[in-house]
């Protein structure tokens, strides 16, 4: 029972009888003391107009003669008295005719006759009795000597003020049975949208993503509903992500340990001249740089996934970097056989984070140069274009299928046929580094040769702002 009260439907139906009974109470308080208080001073008014009229035709004879009250209800529709002043103080009254007959005993101290006594003014209002409640009205005749009163039941005005409240209340009563099966059904309707969300969003959370989340209504829970479906999307999304990143670092880091434990147990054999123990040396030398550039790659995507890498804004000479770049990895290209060349740089000044940017123009020429053929040319060039400083590596190793140039940019992707087996990871973290300093990578493939350029910034074309570390907001 407990839980009914507790549940959506429940409380949206009992708000709509609340609502529905406020409505209908407000009505029936509106109407019919309103109905009730216009039919009795219509009849008090009239009574009071037919009072006026009769107040000229009472004379000395008038009160002698027993037929005038007779005749006076005839025309007026209403009980006629005539009655006498008899005392000042307190004022007292005595009535001498009536039109109902006989000398009436129960208006000696009538409240309408005695305050038109009393005032010298006509008077009308109501009075209750034991026998029901009536509309008087009373004048004044004969120099105040007598009062002339009118008097009517209010019976048939009550009655059907009666009637109408009996029907207002049927129709509230109805109302709200109606109000309430309604409300609860569509209540029921609305709970069960939102118990339907409910559980998707358990499924979700469970990490159910195949079914979909389906609401076809166009209001705000139909709204929620897509939106919870664009989440679902999107989490499924991210977990197919999450499955394949595990997957391919998991197989990136067991292919070195697995090589490194080849040459371990190689390195046992007593046999084994000193001339291939060095080479096996050189060789797990390799392989453990390779372990550590991956898990520093790995360290740089996480702090980039979770808000905590941070980047200066600062003045950057990209052709200086430029430079710098050609010396480090000129013994690099010189060993696989590749010309590394500094073309004529414009002055190019980035607003960006120095060692960032070296660490992209590093990832780029990297590349370049492990994955184009031997005796081909890779080209650093600076230069600025559209206000904007750009880093531009070219290399000759025959272009990128236009298909695949975003790809390039994903974790963990090699596109078929590459000479040398990086871990996928530096294009994708390339291009997340100039995201986060306002620029972006860009790839190329320009007259069979493939062109990567970092783009920045220029400080020209930068509005003042602060110079302060920024990074991605968690």
């Amino acid at each position: 029972m407990s839980r009914l009260f507790r549940s959506v439907g429940t409380r949206l139906s009992l708000a709509l009888l609340i609502v529905v009974a406020a409505a209908l109470g407000i009505v029936y308080l509106t109407v019919v003391p309103s109905l009730e208080d216009r039919l009795v001073n219509t009849r008090v008014s009239q009574l009071q107009t037919a009072a006026a009229s009769l107040r000229h035709t009472v004379t000395a004879e008038a009160t002698l003669d027993p037929d005038f009250v007779g005749a006076a209800r005839a025309n007026t529709g209403a009980r006629v008295v005539l009655l006498q002043r008899i005392e000042d103080n307190p004022p007292t009254v005595l009535p001498i005719q009536d039109s109902l007959g006989g000398v009436p005993s129960d208006l000696t101290n009538d409240r309408i006759a005695l305050l038109t006594v009393k005032t010298g003014r006509p008077q009308d209002g109501t009075v209750h009795s034991d026998k029901g409640d009536y509309a008087e009205a009373a004048v004044p005749v004969l120099g105040g000597n007598y009062v002339l009163l009118l008097r009517d039941s209010l019976q048939n005005q009550l009655g059907g003020v009666h009637l109408v409240q009996r029907r207002v209340l049927f129709a509230a009563g109805v109302a709200l049975l109606i109000a309430l099966l309604l409300g609860y059904g569509a209540a029921r309707v609305f709970a069960r949208r939102i118990r339907r969300l409910e559980r998707a969003a358990d499924r979700i959370a469970g990490g159910q993503f195949d079914e979909p989340v389906r609401d076809t209504g166009k209001d705000e829970l139909g709204d929620l509903a897509r939106a919870f479906e664009r989440m679902r999307v999107r989490l499924s999304q991210l977990e197919d992500a999450r499955r394949e990143f595990v997957a391919n670092a998991s197989h990136e880091l067991r292919t070195p340990l697995f090589s490194l434990g080849g040459y371990l147990e190689l390195l046992d054999d007593e046999e084994l001249d000193e001339a291939t123990r060095l080479e096996f040396l050189d060789s797990m030398r390799e392989q453990v740089a390779r372990l550590t550039k991956l898990a520093s790659d790995l360290l740089d995507l996480s702090r980039l996934d979770a808000g905590r890498m941070t980047v200066e804004r600062e003045p950057v000479d990209l052709a200086a970097l430029g430079g710098e770049l050609v010396e480090e990895f000129g013994p690099a290209a010189h060993a696989g056989r590749h010309e590394l060349e500094l073309t004529e740089n414009d002055r190019a000044v980035a607003l960006a984070d120095e060692l960032r940017v070296l660490q992209i123009g590093r990832i780029l020429v990297e590349n370049a140069i492990r994955h184009t053929p031997p005796a081909t040319t890779v080209r650093v060039h600076a230069f600025v274009s559209d206000g904007n400083a750009v880093l531009e590596v070219q290399d000759e190793g025959g272009g990128i299928p236009r298909e695949h140039e975003e790809q390039l940019f994903e974790r963990f992707f090699r596109l078929e046929g590459t000479r040398a087996s990086g871990s996928g990871l530096g294009l994708a973290i390339a291009r997340q580094l100039a995201v986060l300093m306002d620029g972006t990578v860009e790839v190329e493939t320009r007259d069979g040769n493939t062109v990567f350029r970092l783009v920045l910034p220029h400080p020209a074309s930068e509005v003042e702002r602060p110079r302060e570390p920024v990074g991605i907001s968690d």
